[in-house]
């Protein structure tokens, strides 16, 4: 036992450990540091942290002034947008449970990233078990009914972008067809709900309705059922109601329009010094890789 500690402790750093380091050395009051700075932060060779800071530097994880080395506008991307998913999961969560427990159903939150949508949280039901779904997990836009609630009512752009990457089919009734695609989005537009009949499991139907004042949308909420597609005009207007509930809470009654009107690119919340800091901790690079 005492030689597998032994080896563990002298076992050399990854170089993901490394970077790991290099950025921990960032926590703390001070935004500047020098490449000295880092290498007594960090405990790397200074080598070893000249090469993984220019690679940072390169990659927009951290900037470069004169011999001075900062956060990067990545990392402030990052940081700014796990704190705006941290804020709208708080928000949601009580409605989530609380459309759990009016359907019965398995409930998810999901965002759109890219051409998928990641689940930031998931409330299990009796069928919970029969949908292969979880916390982080990603599943195709362009086959799910958050996936597809986002896409209606989002930016155009995203929608190419999903095209661009393929409609490969997950089961029998994916959407494969750029024009079917785009048939439905402009169907989720006309309804406020958009539907999955199997497209992303077999047996396995959903609908979702987006998070959105007058812009865009930023989020979605969804029920999934095994009942076949007859569940979801029943459980359609209760997802309608809790995605309007949730943005409520976020924006509050009469904000939602003028936060759309204020910031139609971008809709996520401006990070407060305090949140800043504690973006910090939660960007310890190993646990967050």
């Amino acid at each position: 036992m005492l030689d597998q500690v032994m080896e563990t402790e002298l076992a050399p750093l990854s170089l993901l450990e490394k970077a790991a380091r290099v950025l921990g050395a960032f926590e703390g009051p001070q935004p500047r540091l020098s490449l000295t700075e880092v290498v007594r932060r960090s405990g790397i060779p200074r080598s070893s942290a000249h090469r993984i800071l220019d690679q940072l530097v390169r990659l927009r994880w951290l900037d470069r002034e004169g011999r001075d080395y900062r956060m990067g506008m990545r990392m402030l991307e990052l940081g700014a947008l796990a704190s705006h998913h941290n804020r709208l999961r708080r928000a949601a969560l009580p409605l989530l449970h609380a459309l759990h427990e009016r359907t019965g159903q398995l409930v998810h939150l999901s965002v759109l990233d890219g051409a998928e949508v990641v689940c930031l949280e998931r409330i299990g039901g009796s069928e919970a078990t029969t949908v292969p779904s979880r916390v982080g997990g990603r599943m195709p836009a362009y086959s799910t009914a958050a996936g597809k609630a986002i896409l209606a009512f989002g930016d155009p752009g995203a929608v190419e972008h999903v095209l661009a990457q393929g409609l490969r089919p997950r089961t029998a009734r994916t959407l494969t067809r750029p024009n079917a695609l785009r048939a439905e989005l402009a169907a989720v537009r006309e309804r406020g709900v958009a539907h999955d009949r199997e497209e992303s499991f077999r047996g396995i139907c959903c609908v979702a309705a987006p998070l959105r004042g007058a812009g865009r949308a930023v989020a979605a909420v969804s029920v999934s059922s095994c009942r076949g597609e007859r569940e979801l005009a029943r459980l359609g207007p209760a997802v309608l109601a809790c995605a309007r509930a949730v943005w409520r809470e976020l924006y509050g009654p009469g904000r939602a329009g003028r936060a759309s009107a204020a910031r139609p690119q971008d809709p996520r919340p401006a990070v407060s010094e305090q949140e800043m800091d504690n973006m910090m901790g939660w960007l310890r690079f190993s646990e967050w890789m």
